[in-house]
């Protein structure tokens, strides 16, 4: 697994999302995810919401760690 893939991959169940990842071991990755669906969610929900789209890569060990940020656009801007 690699960051590029990890990135595509949320990217393809966020339709519209601005995604970075980061991560060089293959094993421990960042991903910083900007998206619309995030509004007038709680940082689980947005959590949830972009496990849902590597799901099957951590549920088969391919992905072992995803430490998220997740914004949206206006607090992407903000920060």
């Amino acid at each position: 697994m690699d960051a590029t893939t990890i990135q595509n991959l949320i990217r393809d169940g966020l339709p519209g999302a601005q995604v970075e990842v980061q991560g060089d071991d293959g094993v421990h990755f960042e991903a910083l995810v900007v998206s619309e669906a995030f509004r007038g969610k709680l940082p689980l929900a947005r959590h949830r919401l972009v496990y849902a789209t590597v799901d099957e890569h951590i549920k088969s060990g391919a992905l072992h760690a995803l430490k998220l940020s997740t914004l949206t656009p206006e607090e992407h801007a903000r920060s």
